[in-house]
């Protein structure tokens, strides 16, 4: 049995603002594990919080260590990969120079700038270019490849597909599919919506409000059925309201 991510009642506040509720989730490795939920649901909060960049209460563990006390930086030496929302790149930096930074920080082996640019040709290509100049499709590949620089143990993902056209989508998606069978990575995917992505997730959670109202087991389309439906609850519920 693969290894395994899991929160014990991770909560995240903003001032009096409750982000996370009590959550419990477990992303087991060699799955891609989608979180779904409209914006404002807690997603972001949750991976940052696993990630160790928000202040949080509760419990993360990955292979039953406790990482709940550590640093982002040590997280990040721990295995624990981030691919945020916003990209959060140096625009002003090339390529190469992005990776080499990522490198320092996670302490990776002397290769490992070579290898990030190996999973996306492109950015071999484009090595000298400035950050901020690329494609939209040309920067996620970038930050996805720096995520995977440390070659983490659990991959987070914000809203990889964003505006991004349908082929680049495929293109990443089967990266992170491949990474997740081949080298038993848990990965964990957050978005509002999971149409395009849907055939690589294998099951999820959905997430509103700050909690999981309803989980799937089976695979991408349970999950978007079940974020469906919960989503009608949650109309019909604010509309009586009003």
């Amino acid at each position: 049995m693969s290894p395994e991510l899991r929160t014990e009642n991770l909560s995240v506040y903003y001032r009096q603002a409750v982000a996370v509720n009590n959550l419990t989730i477990t992303v087991p490795g060699g799955q891609v594990t989608g979180l779904v939920g409209p914006n404002g649901a807690g997603k972001s909060s949750t991976l940052l919080a696993i990630y160790g960049s928000v202040d949080s209460t509760g419990v993360v563990t990955y292979d039953g260590a406790d990482l709940s006390k550590m640093s982002s930086v040590n997280r990040a030496r721990q295995g624990i990969g981030i691919v945020p929302q916003g990209r959060q790149l140096f625009p002003r930096l090339s390529v190469k120079e992005n990776l080499r930074v990522m490198a320092e920080l996670v302490k990776a082996p002397s290769d490992a700038v070579d290898r990030a640019m190996d999973r996306f040709p492109i950015l071999r290509r484009r090595a000298r270019s400035l950050a901020g100049v690329l494609s939209g499709g040309e920067q996620q590949m970038m930050v996805v490849a720096r995520a995977l620089m440390a070659s983490p143990h659990v991959l987070l993902l914000d809203e990889m597909a964003t505006g991004l056209a349908p082929i680049i989508v495929q293109d990443l998606m089967a990266t992170i599919k491949q990474l997740a069978t081949e080298e038993s990575v848990a990965v964990l995917y957050a978005a509002p919506e999971i149409g395009a992505v849907k055939d690589g997730i294998q099951r999820g959670y959905v997430m509103i409000r700050g909690q999981v109202v309803a989980t799937a087991e089976q695979n991408g389309n349970e999950l978007n059925e079940a974020y469906q439906s919960a989503m009608g609850v949650e109309l019909a519920a604010t509309t009586t309201t009003l």
